[in-house]
């Protein structure tokens, strides 16, 4: 791995996460959304989960993007605030309403419904791109479902990927292909703009499904090739393990730790906040898979987006020795 630039305000974040956070509405057990009653409301974000998972580690971290100004867009920003992590950047809109998300749990995986479109959030544009916040980080997170929530959306990380419109921070990019959100989009353009995004970023997150659906890929090294010149390309298989290619043709390969799933939503990004903030502390790209493996853990085991109990002493106790 490599190491970020330093901080260029001893106040600035570690990391700013840009995307959308939605609200969102689960079942309070494994039963189907069809059949409940009363639902639990919570937030969820690709993003924000990273940021979520930052902070609990001990890093600074900041999520921007934009909400309603409505009871859920409030709930996103006491959530994320009560986290840890910096809102002072969120935008809040006084037409648009904050995007909504449902869990529906099914013996084969949780299905999600999302109902964000024309949300707060699909405004997002490249004069985010002019926030002092993202000049102040050593690094900036975002991920491929910002691309395909709208032209302005996916005109904003151009800019901040390919563009280099924040010079600063070194980016971080998770694919995170959600082929429900590109059928909204021009048809066929998921493959080339999520290459495009993904060769131009210093790090990059992908699943080798992923990689096989979109790229007709499947291979960790045929990815690693593909996504090239990306610095950093972490490929990650799901229970087989994830493979961390560096810039100087470095190759590690940590599998997957034997873990109980009770629902699979937010464990990339735990991963990816693992990843990251091993390398925030200069650690080698083994302590990261290894983090980002148990981050994710974690994540398997609760219904949650972003479990709340999870922190350095509680992966210690889980998974020994240090992490």
């Amino acid at each position: 791995m490599f190491v970020p630039p330093p901080r260029t305000s001893p106040y600035g974040p570690d990391v700013v996460c840009l995307g959308e956070t939605m609200a969102v509405l689960s079942p309070p057990d494994a039963s189907s959304l069809g059949r409940q009653t009363y639902l639990s409301l919570g937030v969820g974000g690709a993003e924000s989960n990273v940021a979520c998972g930052l902070a609990v580690l001990g890093h600074r971290a900041a999520w921007v993007g934009r909400v309603g100004a409505d009871p859920l867009g409030r709930r996103v920003l006491d959530e994320l605030a009560g986290r840890g992590v910096d809102v002072s950047a969120v935008e809040t809109d006084p037409e648009r309403s904050t995007g909504v998300y449902f869990k529906d749990p099914a013996a084969d995986g949780t299905r999600t419904y999302y109902y964000r479109r024309d949300s707060a959030a699909t405004l997002m544009g490249p004069g985010l791109a002019r926030l002092p916040l993202l000049a102040a980080a050593r690094l900036l997170h975002v991920s491929g479902i910002t691309a395909a929530l709208s032209d302005s959306c996916a005109e904003l990380l151009t800019a901040l990927v390919v563009r280099r419109a924040v010079p600063g921070p070194l980016v971080s990019f998770d694919v995170n292909h959600r082929p429900a959100l590109w059928r909204h989009r021009p048809a066929g353009t998921a493959p080339a703009a999520l290459l495009e995004l993904a060769r131009a970023a210093d790090i990059v997150f992908v699943g080798r499904d992923e990689a096989e659906a979109l790229w007709d890929t499947g291979k960790p090294g045929e990815i690693r090739d593909l996504l090239r010149p990306a610095r950093v390309i972490v490929v990650k298989d799901a229970g087989h393990g994830a493979t961390s290619y560096g810039a100087d043709g470095t190759e590690v390969f940590v599998p997957t730790p034997a873990s109980r799933v009770v629902e699979r939503v937010g464990a990339g990004d735990a991963f990816a906040a693992g990843y990251l903030a091993a390398l925030l502390e200069d650690r080698d790209a083994a302590a990261g898979l290894t983090l980002g493996h148990r981050m994710a853990a974690v994540t398997l085991g609760t219904r949650e987006d972003v479990p709340t109990a999870v922190d350095r002493v509680e992966l210690r106790r889980l998974f020994p020795p240090d992490v």
